[in-house]
């Protein structure tokens, strides 16, 4: 894992350029993410933007103490402005050098803001695939992140991610396949219709 402080804005960026693309008519489509729907999903991303900024700046409340519940988020009137709104004050907040040092808290856990950081960025890359993924756009993301990522998810050795089981892959596959599918994903997931 990367010991130096990563800038999250870029995979915050790039969810962020997805949302045009999210038609109101799919906010009840399948993701990646087993009974989470796309509209879920916003929820999520959101609340986590939210989370890891309080995280980051320690300060703990209500964000920072409840544990993540994707499935059952609800996404709330006016997200296209709040939610890009929370992701770039997520990656402010990251952008403190003393943010990743000395211990936070994130989704009811006490950690150091070193891994704080990267489980926030590995939310991002990940749930930025899922979403990518759900809605039908491209998807590609910085080698560090995904290094960065992967070696986060290893770093569980056998347990499965908090977003599943590793799904298995062959040791030459893409950066990128390798990544998602220790976060629980196939790599190869298509929206059924």
């Amino acid at each position: 894992m990367d010991t130096q402080p990563l800038d999250l804005e870029p995979a915050a960026r790039r969810i962020t350029a997805q949302l045009d693309a999210v038609d109101d008519g799919a906010l009840g489509a399948a993701t990646p993410c087993p009974g989470v729907t796309v509209g879920a999903l916003l929820a999520h991303i959101e609340g986590l933007a939210v989370a890891f900024r309080d995280a980051a700046r320690k300060e703990p409340g209500p964000a920072t103490d409840s544990a993540p519940s994707v499935e059952s988020g609800v996404l709330e009137t006016g997200w296209r402005t709040t939610l890009p709104t929370a992701l770039d004050g997520m990656v402010a907040a990251w952008r403190a050098p003393d943010a990743w040092e000395g211990m936070t808290r994130a989704g009811g856990v006490d950690l150091p803001g070193q891994v704080a950081g990267m489980v926030a960025l590995n939310e991002l890359v990940l749930h930025g695939w899922d979403l990518a993924k759900a809605t039908g756009q491209p998807f590609d993301a910085e080698d560090a992140h995904l290094r960065n990522t992967l070696a986060l998810l290893a770093d569980q050795g056998d347990d499965p991610s908090p977003f599943g089981p590793p799904v298995p892959v062959a040791g030459d596959a893409p950066l990128l396949d390798r990544a998602v599918a220790r976060g629980g994903r196939r790599p190869d997931w298509r929206p059924e219709g």
